[in-house]
């Protein structure tokens, strides 16, 4: 059951990261730049508590499949999938904060520059998100066959 909640949890942080990748942020840069950070912000808010949330709680479930039955693939996977924090905080966080702490009404092609930016950073948190579900689902496969 672990084993499953972990990839559950990896799948899910990917699908979301890959909606904001492939939808959201793409719609967003066909906005006026005003508008694209102020979507930004509101979007920012409530999606960095849930894919932190996801991230954290995916690299639990492979910590605990490792510890409860040593599967390696599992403690490889909650590596990847903690490594989407540190990823978040070593790369992108201080772009992250220049965004949030620049208002809406002084946006224009700097803050466009920095917004094309932090969705290219983003894909390498989708990145994670891919190769943390892959291990996951390599690991779940080997135990039930």
């Amino acid at each position: 059951m672990l084993a499953i909640a972990a990839l559950t949890l990896a799948a899910l942080f990917t699908g979301a990261a890959l909606y904001v990748l492939l939808a959201e942020h793409p719609a967003r840069r066909q906005i006026a730049p005003e508008a694209q950070l102020a979507q930004w912000k509101s979007a920012y808010a409530h999606g960095a508590v849930m894919q932190a949330s996801l991230a954290f709680l995916a690299g639990l479930a492979g910590a605990a499949v490792w510890v409860r039955w040593g599967d390696l693939f599992f403690l490889a996977g909650g590596a990847v999938m903690w490594s989407a924090i540190a990823y978040t905080f070593g790369v992108m966080w201080k772009l992250n904060s220049r965004l949030k702490g620049t208002p809406p009404e002084a946006a224009g092609a700097e803050t466009v520059t920095m917004l094309g930016h932090w969705g290219r950073l983003h894909a390498g948190r989708t990145l994670i998100g891919l190769a943390a579900t892959g291990i996951y689902s390599a690991g779940l496969y080997r135990a039930l066959t």
